[in-house]
């Protein structure tokens, strides 16, 4: 890794063109976050319930989290500002720390636009005026009940500039959960049971990222999330060709769900450099990035973040680390 003093020159994020090179290749999350919080209530006793829906397991069945008491068998009125909205949903299986299975009287995306809002990390107690702000602006995948927030910092302009700069794009997909955030409290890390969530690495991108690493230029990770998925598919490379080398491939096509958790000790294939915020401790995402910098590397970081009184979480300010 490069000195700690370079990884930490400090600067507004439209500057990152500065520590760029021409054929950079930066791979990003272009997962959309829905519009999972959905409100309702008990039939027919009328209490009120929150959901959240995390991910799709059918047609017209969701995994999501109920705030309220329900058992198998409830019923549930979806409401809009309080008023029914004619479709109900039913708690078909119970799961852990409140998750529940809901089968849907009909499929639910179609509506969400209309009767659902953009959920928001707990930390945020104000709605946005503009659900947008909580989007990158290359997000294009539905899917996610979280954004990925490395990824907010760039604008239509800086995107644009860096391309004038001779850096390259890629986008990956992976739907983001809740887990994402669940502390570890295990005192061995490995005992930490990890989440899985779905990812897409295209035929097309697993080419771009070849092509870039037999030229020698670095593959760069927009977020945790982009690391997972770039990671997740050298992986699988590996294994399919099942030689000591992986083959000339850094990755190949991938799509499925991956339970990759990346911690110290860890050996990275795929990423060269990554860009990513400040997370919370004891967090899978904090691990990721001690893995990729070492313990003490990023011990000094995050301690010179706070005593340059830097913004952390979603909406705070972003490293380059490489």
């Amino acid at each position: 890794r490069e000195r700690i003093e370079k990884i930490l020159d400090q600067g507004t994020f439209r500057e990152i063109g500065e520590y760029l090179r021409p054929g950079d290749l930066l791979v990003a999350n272009q997962s959309r976050v829905i519009p999972a919080r959905l409100y309702g209530r008990k039939v027919p006793t009328g209490g009120v319930l929150e959901l959240l829906l995390l991910h799709k397991l059918d047609k017209q069945q969701w995994v999501a989290l109920v705030g309220g008491r329900v058992r198998v068998g409830t019923r549930i009125e979806l409401t809009r500002d309080g008023q029914p909205t004619g479709i109900q949903a039913e708690v078909v299986a119970l799961g852990e720390a409140g998750q529940r299975t809901l089968a849907f009287s009909e499929p639910i995306e179609a509506h969400l636009n209309e009767i659902g809002l953009t959920p928001l990390p707990p930390y945020i107690h104000t709605p946005l005026a503009d659900p947008e702000r909580y989007q990158t602006i290359y997000a294009r995948s539905e899917g996610s009940a979280a954004a990925p927030t490395a990824g907010l910092h760039f604008t239509p302009d800086l995107m644009l500039a860096l391309r004038e700069r001779g850096v390259h794009f890629a986008f990956v997909t992976l739907h983001i959960g809740l887990d994402t955030f669940k502390p570890v409290e295990e005192e061995n890390i490995e005992e930490h049971a990890i989440h899985t969530e779905w990812c897409q690495l295209t035929p097309q991108v697993a080419r771009q990222i070849n092509e870039a690493k037999l030229a020698g230029q670095r593959v760069i990770a927009v977020g945790t999330t982009s690391v997972r998925v770039l990671e997740s598919a050298a992986r699988a490379t590996c294994q399919v060709q099942d030689a000591q080398t992986c083959g000339w491939q850094t990755v190949g096509a991938f799509e499925g769900s991956t339970d990759l958790f990346i911690y110290p000790g860890f050996r990275f294939r795929a990423v060269d450099a990554m860009i990513t915020n400040f997370h919370l401790p004891r967090s899978t995402l904090l691990a990721l990035v001690s893995a990729f910098t070492g313990r003490e590397l990023m011990l000094r970081a995050y301690r010179a973040a706070i005593e340059q009184r830097y913004r952390f979480y979603s909406f705070g300010d972003a490293m380059l680390i490489t």
